[in-house]
């Protein structure tokens, strides 16, 4: 007989001086499948070549928090990024907030292969200009990062997808410095900084730094771990363990 449950689990993270919401979202079903045990993937040939300057050693794994699959990172490249345009009232030109975080995307380009797609349906990573849908107490939060888990029925294997949304009544440079924080954690860094030098810094600063070798260092680390995320999902014939929802 088949049920459904749904799991969610929440988790607020400070950032840019406000706050982001982490979010698990997904439908299990039964008789059941379970992803395959974390292993290690391949480091992708942009972190692999990544050589830090000697005066620009460390990081900050050691801050970063495991997820429910181990570590979220993307095991199937090139990242496909789309750019939701501006609802409807929200007074902000189209061109400057596609800009905005397009620019914060060729920020990230270096170490990871993104693509901008013109599709929603085949996103990894879609940003919207739609105010976080969580407060941090009375105060109103700049950003917000969600993820959700979901079995890719094409490889049959565990995936994931990211929606981060950026309140657009920013200036433009806080929409960008926003959105490159965001897109840091859309990426893998699931943490924040203690050096206001690093753009996973946790509180924002007067002036938004660019993304630092501390930062590519600990993005490097995390692709290093394993992780369930892109290996074949297993029949479970016993049917004692939920599965996730095939799409």
């Amino acid at each position: 007989m088949q049920y459904r449950r749904k799991y969610e689990e929440s988790r607020l993270v400070s950032v840019l001086g406000l706050a982001i919401a982490l979010l698990i979202l997904y439908t299990t079903l039964a008789p059941a499948q379970i992803p395959s045990p974390a292993q290690i993937h391949p480091l992708p040939q942009t972190l692999a070549q990544w050589k830090a300057a000697q005066n620009a050693q460390g990081d900050y794994f050691d801050q970063v928090k495991p997820t429910q699959p181990v570590f979220l990172i993307w095991t199937h490249l090139p990242i496909q990024v789309y750019i939701a345009p501006p609802p409807k009232g929200v007074l902000i030109k189209p061109e400057i907030w596609h800009g905005a975080i397009l620019n914060a995307i060729k920020d990230w380009q270096p170490y990871l292969p993104l693509n901008l797609t013109t599709s929603q349906t085949i996103a990894d990573i879609t940003f919207s200009a739609t105010p976080p849908q969580q407060r941090s107490g009375a105060r109103v939060r700049s950003a917000e990062t969600r993820f959700e888990l979901y079995v890719n029925s094409n490889r049959n294997t565990l995936a994931h997808r990211v929606s981060i949304y950026i309140r657009p009544s920013q200036t433009v440079q806080y929409i960008t410095a926003a959105a490159r924080h965001e897109l840091g954690h859309g990426l893998g860094i699931w943490g924040h900084s203690q050096n206001p030098t690093d753009v996973m810094y946790f509180a924002q600063v007067r002036q938004p730094p660019a993304i630092s070798a501390r930062d590519i260092n600990t993005l490097k680390r995390i692709y290093q771990q394993p992780t369930q995320l892109g290996w074949p999902i297993l029949d479970d014939k016993q049917g004692k363990n939920p599965s996730l929802k095939a799409e």
